[in-house]
């Protein structure tokens, strides 16, 4: 028999499901796809892959839609990953937190777009949204945000510490920033929330402070990567805490995702403080009295006021400004460079058409009255990076590395390839929602421009987001060995991964002795993930 929680959220899970229903016979008319009766999310996604191909390209889509590129790769992302993990329901199926998260995500981002679509008018309301529930989502937003800032005072032995820590990573700008909006003593009440959550979820400092917390964990599997997932999360609460401090009501949906981003990341601080691996209690963050409540949401309205709406998305790596300012200043100048090269190549062409004119005016004079020279346009005398940068902006692209992220999760290997062509670096850590749905066209574009790969030793990454799909049921595809043997073919990656094949052979030997047979299951097929692993990168 069901639980109470499993029958809420269930209940809640189907709700979702209708909006989506309801929301899809909206939606693709407006796209010039005809449907009578709304169905799953599999089937939604494959009548938005035929509008895509009627109408010529996801931009036309997003233009129908009134959406951005960005825009359009999001909500396409959101509903690929709500049914890849529900390929197919039936009334009354159990329905897992991650599936309900996932649905949530996706009626979210619905609202963003009747917003954007003044044609749409579906309803996304999916409980009822009283007064009551609005005060506990100011009690979890509270408790979070402390959450997170407890956890980085406690990661350093004290205010000058971190100050120093800060100005390292950040600069002294932000710092001073920080120090000016902030109480006395208390540099991090002067950080945005996206600051707050970077200075967790970055690469870096999660592995040297925070990994340890999370690993054994089974909350945050919504991503392969529990920091990712993370990562996810709190950027979806920053632009829940912008609308709730701007004193708008949450609806029914942002009130069911803050709950379950609550619940899913203060459990795993609650269970290392019950075990006594952190000194961060969630429970007593989250027991505010009203008085504790009205002076946080007070303080947030003030800084909110004073510095705007925080529309940083949570990265997941420290950059410092004026780092950035450097690589700004050297695609400006890279930009100069062609420039002018395009200029000197435009003068050479336009001297040797003028030197072949009059070569064949002396040596033919009478069939040069009967011909004419070539025409040769500005944009084939262009380099191929310049012309490609155009292509892109023709199409409403901007030249930015975020919209080459989100060509290549949605598979679009035109994009990809012109990106590719205009000289874009990219990373390997963008192409796992591509590899998981076999985008061949726009992975095999990245290949052929290898060497504008710049993300820094990938191969660690890789083989443990490879273990986890494979874990999860998915094959170490073609394409995935093909990425593994180009990136992680090195002496030192085969050593560590053959190591790593020792290890899960030595732990299928202990499970063996003990004659486990789950365990036995287990390591058995950890070894063949590893074996396969190590296989394809020698």
């Amino acid at each position: 028999m069901a639980s109470a929680a499993q029958l809420l959220m269930r209940e809640k899970f189907e709700t979702c499901l209708g909006v989506i229903r309801h929301a899809s016979l909206q939606i693709l008319p407006l796209l010039t796809i005809k449907a009578s009766d709304g169905k799953d999310p599999q089937w939604f996604f494959q009548q938005l892959e035929q509008a895509r191909l009627a109408l010529g390209s996801w931009m036309a889509v997003a233009k129908r839609l009134n959406l951005n590129d960005a825009e359009i790769s999001h909500f396409t992302l959101l509903l690929r990953h709500l049914q890849q993990l529900v390929p197919q329901f039936e009334s009354g199926q159990e329905v897992s937190h991650n599936q309900l998260i996932a649905a949530l995500r996706f009626v979210s981002y619905l609202e963003r777009v009747r917003e954007k679509q003044p044609l749409l008018g579906y309803s996304t309301e999916i409980e009822s949204n009283d007064a009551a529930v609005q005060q506990k989502a100011i009690r979890q937003m509270r408790a979070l945000e402390l959450m997170l800032k407890n956890l980085v005072e406690n990661s350093y032995a004290g205010q000058s510490q971190l100050v120093h820590k800060l100005k390292m990573q950040f600069g002294a700008d932000s710092v001073h920033r920080w120090l000016k909006n902030g109480e006395r003593g208390d540099i991090l009440s002067g950080m945005r929330f996206s600051e707050l959550a970077l200075m967790v979820v970055d690469k870096k400092e999660y592995a040297n402070h925070y990994a340890g917390l999370f690993q054994h964990a089974t909350q945050l599997g919504l991503l392969i990567d529990q920091r990712k997932t993370l990562q996810t999360f709190l950027d979806d609460v920053r632009e829940i805490r912008n609308d709730l401090v701007q004193q708008q009501t949450l609806t029914s949906v942002q009130l069911a995702l803050l709950n379950s981003y609550y619940q899913e990341s203060s459990a795993v601080i609650q269970q290392a403080f019950d075990e006594g691996r952190t000194k961060v209690n969630p429970a007593a963050l989250l027991a505010a009295d009203d008085a504790q409540l009205q002076a946080w949401l007070t303080l947030a309205q003030k800084k909110h006021q004073a510095t705007g709406r925080d529309n940083e998305e949570v990265r997941d790596t420290i950059e410092r400004p004026d780092l950035r300012n450097t690589k700004s200043k050297q695609d400006t100048s890279e930009t100069l460079k062609m420039v002018c090269w395009c200029i000197a190549g435009v003068g050479v062409m336009s001297a040797a058409i003028f030197g072949m004119y009059l070569l064949s005016d002396i040596a033919d004079k009478p069939a040069q009255a009967n011909s004419q020279p070539a025409k040769v346009t500005v944009i084939d005398s262009l380099p191929e990076a310049q012309s490609a940068r155009e292509k892109l902006a023709n199409i409403g692209i901007a030249w930015e590395e975020g919209n080459l992220r989100s060509a290549i999760e949605r598979g679009d290997a035109t994009v990809v390839r012109l990106f590719m062509q205009g000289g874009m670096n990219w990373k390997v850590s963008y192409t796992e929602s591509a590899l998981t749905g076999d985008y061949r066209d726009a992975l095999n574009a990245l290949l052929q421009h290898r060497s504008q790969m710049d993300e820094e030793r990938p191969c660690r990454r890789m083989v443990r987001t490879y273990s986890q799909a494979m874990t999860d049921g998915e094959s170490l595809t073609g394409l995935r060995k093909q990425f593994l043997q180009t990136f992680c073919s090195s002496p030192e990656a085969i050593k560590r991964q053959k190591e790593d094949l020792d290890r899960a052979k030595l732990r299928l030997s202990a499970q063996q002795q003990r004659k486990d047979e789950q365990g036995i299951a287990e390591e058995k097929r950890a070894v063949d993930i590893q074996q396969a692993i190590y296989n394809a990168m020698r």
